[in-house]
């Protein structure tokens, strides 16, 4: 089973930023969601393991909940 790595194994982080950002310019809202989704898809495939890509769905999901903000 392999784990689900976290680390950035980018060499150039904003470079791949960029090439995501430009990848959606021009597109509908729509469309852009349907990049994203195959995107998604080609990836999980690459992947190829269940394990892994529920680890990466619950990590993804625990990012997006609000942060509470802290008590005085």
């Amino acid at each position: 089973m392999t784990a689900l790595i976290t680390e950035s194994r980018l060499a150039d982080p904003d470079r791949t930023y960029r090439a995501l950002i430009e990848a959606h310019r021009g597109l509908s809202d729509e469309d852009s969601a349907a990049l994203n989704s195959r995107l998604v898809l080609i990836l999980a495939n690459h992947i190829g393991e269940h394990s892994v890509l529920q680890e990466a769905i619950a990590l993804a999901k625990q990012s997006m909940e609000p942060v509470e903000p802290a008590s005085e």
